[in-house]
């Protein structure tokens, strides 16, 4: 099992010292041998969380080109994308960059996108749920035809149409930027993953759970003719025992679902200092995961 960060507060430091800030973790990252770092695609803190959306929030893609630039092994990308957010064929092409300057090491996280009030406050459109997932559908495939040198187009869906798919260059990954699917809902969710992605990306409900979901996920590929195992599952956890200072007992945490399969586990920093929380709490973990 491999172990990722989720850089998601921004509060820690003054605005001025962001750019240290980012860095530092970024370097202490590689270090330890992370090997997935990745932020949130919101332009508002949430809410949900406990925080007020007036706490800083920095765009997603142009935090990850800074980070492409502070890392060379690490996995990066946004967890995930809302879809609303960005034209598809605006978004593959911003992929691909991310791909090609970072070495070929960009994910394509994309979700349904749910922050309204995010939606309302800046002037997006937030189309009704089932829309939503309509729209994440045709931006896996404009994503996937974009990707495709034989294929430049046109694309004619029911919300998109694209007189042409031209991306130039093409990625750096092959055959593409890997491409996850945020979320666990069993009918719509698992079945765009079995289908579209390439990684999934469920929560640390219980290992009861978590079994449930991939089942699900399984019966989704057997229906579309698919080994499952082209699909790497990741998972968010809440690392209460990693930010307490006892990695031994986050792997022992993470044992069970290690034996499901689950291949990347990421927690969220907390709101103190980056560099500090990879190099005190995070690294001494990333050794013992890698035995589970």
């Amino acid at each position: 099992m491999r172990l990722g960060i989720h850089l998601w507060r921004f509060d820690a430091v003054e605005p001025a010292r962001l750019r240290a800030e980012l860095a530092g973790t970024a370097a202490e990252a590689e270090t330890a041998g992370v090997s997935w770092v990745s932020v949130m695609d919101h332009y508002f803190q949430m809410e949900s969380a406990g925080f007020p959306a007036s706490d800083p929030m920095l765009e997603a893609y142009t935090t990850l080109g800074f980070l492409a630039g502070r890392t060379e092994q690490a996995q990066i990308g946004a967890l995930v994308t809302g879809v609303t957010y960005r034209q598809p064929g605006l978004l593959a092409k911003i992929a691909t960059t991310l791909d090609v300057l970072s070495g070929g090491r960009a994910t394509l996280g994309l979700g349904a996108a749910w922050y309204e009030r995010e939606h309302l406050a800046l002037g997006v459109p937030y189309p009704p749920l089932a829309e939503r997932f309509e729209r994440l559908e045709e931006t896996l495939q404009i994503c996937h035809q974009m990707w495709d040198p034989t294929d430049d187009g046109p694309f004619d869906g029911t919300h998109y149409q694209l007189a042409e798919t031209l991306c130039s260059p093409q990625p750096l990954s092959a055959p593409h930027p890997e491409v996850m699917v945020g979320g666990g809902g069993e009918r719509k969710t698992l079945r765009l993953v079995a289908q579209y992605a390439d990684a999934c990306n469920l929560f640390a409900t219980t290992p009861e759970q978590v079994s449930h979901k991939i089942d699900v996920l399984r019966r989704h590929c057997d229906d579309l003719g698919r080994d499952p195992a082209e699909i790497r599952v990741t998972m968010m956890h809440g690392g209460e025992e990693l930010h307490a200072g006892d990695p031994a007992a986050f792997a022992e945490t993470l044992r069970p679902y290690a034996a499901l399969g689950v291949e990347t586990v990421i927690v969220a920093t907390p709101s103190t200092s980056g560099p500090e929380w990879v190099r005190d709490r995070v690294a001494p973990a990333v050794p013992l995961l890698r035995d589970l």
